[in-house]
């Protein structure tokens, strides 16, 4: 008698509701709580989940939602019936077999403590070691293709032109190979003056050194400027342009990928990226000066006029506080010192007569910029 009472279809006020996972048919169908869960639909063919393979799914207050290892991944089952949901979860030894134990949370946590551990080294040291050895390997048509696209943002921003009076031409030519020659670059090496008002000078990929018009403007010697150049040409032959472009892009994917994309992470990523990468510059930074002041030494000059044009651009810069910690250049009266203790008499020529030197001060013409 037990045994046909088992056996009977169990009968709901409240409707059961069936996906089987393939279609998207919801199903009216009644259970039979016997050796298995058999799930029938009028005029189908049943369908039989063993108990110790059903599991419960995520739902809603009020429904009993479950699935089975052995069904297609998306098929559901969906009890309204407090009485017989009871009856099902009754037989179902292995419902939250599935669900997370505190023991596997603390693995889950200790394993994400470690991945972002991880990260952070990786960070730290794995991609800047990977940005150093990559950079010189990359070919120069590629460095000279992303070199032409930045060229055509700066001159977007700084001049569509470059300045081309003649006779001031010849003087910045005169002074870049100078400094070229002494740096040991090749020829394909470019240099050019942007018509703004903006104190400045910048490298780009592909062997491209470009001087703003404000910057010539307040140079009161040519040694100022040459030694502004040879700090851009020393960013140029330790290819710092690629190695930084290696560099961001691999901080920007795995700090990216330790915070995750939630509300809110732009802002601490952004954050997180700057404080990694202004150590990264500060670095390049201070390898470019140095190379300045090995090129100027070279040419028997001195670097300190450079350290004091950029001292008259900027000013004093506080030494404290997090402008110093996110700053991607050292201090500008950092530099100043250093380049002083490297101060030493002038024992080669001139790079610029008196003659080129004002005609190099001319050669955006006398127009306003």
């Amino acid at each position: 008698m037990s045994d046909v009472f088992a056996q009977a279809p169990a009968q709901s006020a409240k409707p059961t509701v069936f996906f089987d996972g393939v279609s998207s048919r919801k199903r009216q169908v009644t259970l039979t709580l016997g050796d298995a869960l058999e799930i029938c639909e009028e005029g189908g063919t049943p369908v039989r989940w063993a108990y110790a393979e059903i599991r419960l799914a995520d739902s809603p207050p009020g429904i009993l939602r479950l699935a089975a290892t052995s069904a297609p991944p998306l098929a559901r089952l969906e009890i309204r019936d407090g009485v017989l949901a009871a009856d099902v979860t009754a037989r179902c030894m292995h419902l939250d077999e599935h669900r997370t134990t505190r023991r596997g949370v603390a693995k889950i946590v200790g394993w994400s403590v470690a991945a972002a551990v991880s990260i952070v080294c990786v960070v730290l040291f794995g991609v800047p070691l990977a940005a150093d050895r990559l950079a010189p390997l990359v070919p120069k048509p590629v460095e000279r293709r992303i070199g032409d696209a930045a060229e055509v943002q700066m001159k977007t921003i700084f001049g569509r032109s470059v300045c081309e009076d003649p006779a001031g031409k010849a003087a910045f030519t005169k002074l870049v190979n100078r400094l070229r020659d002494a740096a040991g670059l090749d020829d394909a090496m470019t240099a050019g003056v942007l018509p703004t008002s903006v104190p400045n000078a910048f490298a780009l990929p592909g062997g491209k050194v470009f001087v703003l018009k404000g910057l010539l403007d307040k140079a009161e010697n040519p040694d100022e400027l040459a030694g502004i150049l040879a700090h851009e040409l020393g960013h140029l032959k330790h290819h710092d342009n690629m190695r930084g472009l290696i560099y961001n892009g691999g901080t920007s994917f795995l700090i990216g990928l330790l915070f995750g994309d939630v509300t809110g992470s732009s802002a601490v990523i952004f954050a997180s990226r700057s404080l990694v990468e202004a150590s990264y510059s500060r670095e390049a930074e201070t390898g470019a000066d140095t190379f300045a002041i090995e090129i100027m030494h070279k040419l028997g000059r001195s670097p300190k006029p450079a350290a004091e044009l950029m001292f008259r651009i900027t000013g004093k810069e506080s030494g404290s506080g997090l402008t110093t910690i996110l700053a991607s250049h050292p201090l500008t009266e950092d530099r100043l010192a250093r380049m002083t203790k490297e101060d030493r008499p002038a024992s080669g020529p001139p790079l610029l007569t008196g003659k080129e030197w004002q005609a190099l001060k001319g050669i955006c013409g006398s127009g306003k910029v």
